[in-house]
């Protein structure tokens, strides 16, 4: 016979485990719940032959009660230990952040996790009888926990540079609000991240050599456009028609749109402009 005796205070993982013991499939074992000292047990009993497949069968729902329930806690208390500069609002959106990196590469991250909390579980349980949860996450899963600070670390990065991006948007903002137009209207041709800039008259724009000590750069790069971003923040037309030659729209297009905000208008393939159709 093989016993386990799972030691936590918190309901929602004992619930957990709890429903997940009562819908397996394993076979051959009885569990139940304790309160002894300080802790709540969940005792779990096997009486089988087959001790490896009952190991790996209660390392799958630890694996798994570890990243429905504890990943949050674990990612929030983190974020508040290591990061407590940020208010509130900003640690939520941080933690937003974190879930959107995850998502983004579930699969391979998700096995990655996965089985580092397999390993670790199924060696302890093989020559352990008991554990405490609370202390098994913070001094026996710490490549795991290693991830998930990566993870958050890289979140605070996103968070700060989307912060610094959306400052200096503003700022462009009231600057473009604060000055008279230099002129009525500028054509862009957009292709493969590439910006041609025409006056109203149809004439290419040469982006002089000044442009490249332009005060309005800053150190956020925006794209490989932000010499032409700088010629109309010195023009200041009001208006811009963007020609998307394929369709074709980026990030300089979505930053074109906040900083001249109501003056961009975005033309679609096939525009007239040189009194031909776009190629």
């Amino acid at each position: 016979m093989k016993s386990l005796c799972i030691k936590t205070n918190d309901s929602n993982i004992l619930n957990y485990l709890l429903n997940e013991l009562k819908n397996s499939e394993m076979k051959e074992i009885c569990f139940s719940e304790n309160k002894f000292k300080n802790y709540k047990n969940i005792i779990v009993h096997y009486i089988g032959d087959n001790v490896e497949e009952f190991l790996s069968q209660m390392s799958y729902i630890m694996c798994f009660m570890i990243i429905d329930i504890e990943e949050e806690e674990i990612l929030k208390q983190k974020l508040n230990q290591n990061y407590f500069y940020f208010d509130s609002k900003e640690r939520e959106e941080i933690l937003a952040i974190c879930f959107n990196i995850m998502a983004d590469e579930f699969p391979e991250e998700f096995d990655r996790k996965f089985k580092i909390l397999y390993n670790s579980f199924y060696k302890y349980m093989e020559t352990n009888k008991s554990f405490v949860l609370s202390g098994f996450i913070n001094f026996r899963l710490k490549e795991y926990i290693d991830i998930l600070e990566t993870v958050l670390s890289n979140a605070v990065n996103t968070f700060v540079i989307e912060k610094e991006y959306l400052e200096f948007i503003s700022l462009l903002q009231l600057y473009i609000n604060s000055q008279p137009c230099g002129c009525n209207v500028i054509h862009i041709v957009y292709s493969k991240s590439k910006a041609e800039l025409f006056d109203e008259n149809k004439n290419l724009i040469v982006i002089p050599d000044e442009i490249f000590k332009a005060k309005y750069l800053s150190d956020i790069t925006f794209s490989a456009n932000d010499y032409a971003l700088n010629t109309l923040l010195n023009l200041l037309p009001k208006k811009i028609y963007v020609h998307l030659v394929d369709n074709y729209s980026d990030e300089f297009i979505n930053t074109l749109q906040l900083v001249f905000e109501g003056r961009v208008e975005i033309l679609p393939e096939g525009t007239y402009i040189f009194g031909k159709k776009l190629p």
